[in-house]
């Protein structure tokens, strides 16, 4: 598509939206234009392409599509038929799986989606078996009483909070956490590293029916070659949850041992993040799971959204081409250099370093919160979020961390010498910055202190770095 016609086509679309709902209009093009000017951070958030963007905007949006390809509860989708197969193959062979479902509206229903097909899978139950074949209505009182015991009573083994896992593999504020009886593994205290003697001892004493592995936090690969020596010793199912690093694994960054696909029983992932997709979820899996997998809806989803399955398919047919790998491996790059940069200037990092798309940063060492530190960069034109460190004595709210990414900059362009560049801006901010008192006088773990000189400066350096890399420079609203 020519320059011109995505300026045209976004032009035209907010046109049209301002016609019936100025504010809508003025509230789209405010968010291109913080985004254009922000020194955006977060390790889970991209830029999607203009292609992708545009595929959302259509008439698949008007269709229910319950089901799956060919076998529809409503007449009338086969060019919804079209878009998902397109975008299971593009999944499949980009990603070398057997089976791709690519139906989930979000990760946390790609999860759901694996759970349910593994229980359904693994749990011997005559209740289970009716259910599954739409023998419902026989179901007795008795039957769903040991029905929701059998399956709310299976365990669980993931990666904790504190290490860097995702509140879906188990926690109780998701509904992971009322499915199973789960229990955590955690990292060495002295290196932040998985120790995977220590996961493997906990999965023997456990004895999980799912070991999760994955992550939303955690600076490092992941072996899942051992990793699935320890499910098989157990006799556990293999999940594993990519959502933050598929694009790694589509770009063939990781490899072999750090691929998850030949070595899990079933692959979770989003499409946006590091994959640079819509909003959404997909699973992958082997033969065994498919047709499980394949009654994500209605077993856990609504109705398909067949206008975001058409905006998968653009996403991975664009990750198939070979400039993905590059824009995978320059991920990794810019990471690894940020990470440099702010130890160099003192910072403490988990792991102490990356080797992957994210850096997490202890921000006690400048002595602040991670809920202060947040704010004092967004203040800065710098946003990130605070995430949980290791053991972190602060808490899931505060918190003692922060967690940064370079997905987005990558998109853009920048490359290792603004990291070093980014690295002096976030220093500059966070030593700048002291903890503030609540009205009673005593600190406080929200409130800080930051010259706004220093932020206005920052953020005009922040603006001026990205200057040179702007974002959608083919979209021109006017």
């Amino acid at each position: 598509m020519s320059r011109n016609a995505e300026s045209t086509a976004f032009r035209s679309a907010l046109e049209v939206v301002r016609g019936v709902e100025p504010r809508v209009a003025d509230a789209i093009a405010a968010e291109l234009a913080d985004q254009r000017e922000s020194l955006k951070l977060i390790a889970s958030e991209n830029y999607a392409s203009p292609a992708t963007l545009l595929a959302m905007g259509n008439w698949f949006s008007d269709k229910y599509a319950e089901g799956t390809v060919g076998r529809r509860f409503y007449a009338g989708c086969q060019n919804v038929d079209t878009v998902e197969a397109l975008a299971a193959e593009h999944a499949r062979e980009l990603f070398g799986a057997s089976h791709a479902y690519v139906q989930p509206h979000s990760g946390i229903d790609a999860n759901l989606v694996a759970f349910w097909a593994i229980l359904a899978d693994r749990v011997e139950s005559p209740a289970l078996r009716k259910a599954q074949a739409r023998q419902v209505n026989d179901l007795t009182e008795a039957d769903w009483f040991a029905l929701r015991r059998e399956l709310g009573n299976q365990r669980m083994l993931g990666m904790s909070l504190d290490a860097g896992g995702h509140l879906t593999h188990g926690f109780r504020p998701n509904i992971s956490g009322k499915m199973f009886d789960q229990r955590s593994y955690g990292t060495d205290p002295a290196t932040g590293l998985i120790d995977y003697d220590r996961v493997a001892e906990a999965a023997r004493e456990f004895k999980p029916l799912i070991l999760v592995a994955g992550y939303s936090a955690y600076p490092r690969k992941v072996n899942f070659r051992i990793m699935r020596e320890i499910a098989d010793s157990v006799g556990a199912t293999f999940m594993v949850d990519m959502a933050h690093f598929a694009g790694l694994v589509a770009g063939k960054v990781f490899t072999g041992d750090f691929d998850p696909v030949p070595h899990a029983h079933i692959v979770t992932t989003t499409t946006h993040k590091s994959l640079r997709g819509p909003r959404g979820g997909m699973v992958l899996c082997g033969p065994e799971l498919a047709d499980q997998v394949d009654r994500g809806c209605p077993m856990v989803l609504g109705g398909p959204l067949p206008h975001v399955m058409a905006a998968k398919a653009v996403a991975l047919a664009e990750a198939r081409r070979p400039d993905f790998a590059d824009y995978a491996q320059r991920i990794v790059d810019n990471a690894q250099a940020l990470a440099d940069g702010l130890l160099r200037r003192g910072a403490t990092l988990v792991t102490g370093g990356t080797d992957n798309h994210l850096v997490l940063i202890d921000v006690s060492g400048y002595g602040l919160t991670g809920r202060q530190a947040e704010q004092a960069l967004l203040d800065s034109g710098i946003v990130t979020n605070r995430n949980s460190v290791p053991q972190d004595p602060n808490g899931a709210w505060y918190t003692s961390g922060i967690r940064i990414g370079t997905p987005a900059l990558t998109t853009r362009g920048l490359g290792a010498a603004e990291m070093d560049a980014t690295a002096e801006l976030i220093h500059t901010v966070l030593s700048q910055t002291t903890p503030g008192t609540g009205p009673d006088g005593a600190p406080s773990k929200a409130k800080y202190v930051l010259d706004p000189a220093v932020a206005e400066s920052v953020g005009k350096q922040a603006a001026d770095l990205l200057t040179p890399f702007p974002l959608y420079p083919s979209v021109d609203l006017g």
